[in-house]
């Protein structure tokens, strides 16, 4: 698992422990990442067209007031959760 695929499955199981959201500069610490490569990947992730590529749609991110939250969307959850789940060596 390269860097890269283990932080986005690191966040994305950060984010399934917290329906209500988590702050980024939470999830930067939780994390041990800096803010802007946070940024970096919750924009991957998202739903918004970077270049000519479509975000899978997987995170959103909020304002509560002065925070700015980080989510799951429905099909994030969905994502995380299969990450979750243990693996019963069943071949593929």
């Amino acid at each position: 698992m390269s860097a890269d695929e283990a932080l986005l499955q690191a966040l994305l199981t950060e984010l399934a422990a917290a329906p209500d959201g988590m702050s980024l500069p939470r999830l930067c610490k939780r994390l041990g990442v800096r803010m802007s490569v946070l940024l970096r990947t919750l924009a991957y992730l998202g739903e918004e067209r970077i270049g000519d590529a479509q975000g899978p749609g997987w995170v959103r991110t909020v304002e509560d007031g002065e925070r700015t939250l980080a989510q799951l969307t429905d099909s994030g959850r969905a994502v995380a959760m299969s990450l979750l789940q243990p693996d019963d060596g069943a071949p593929a």
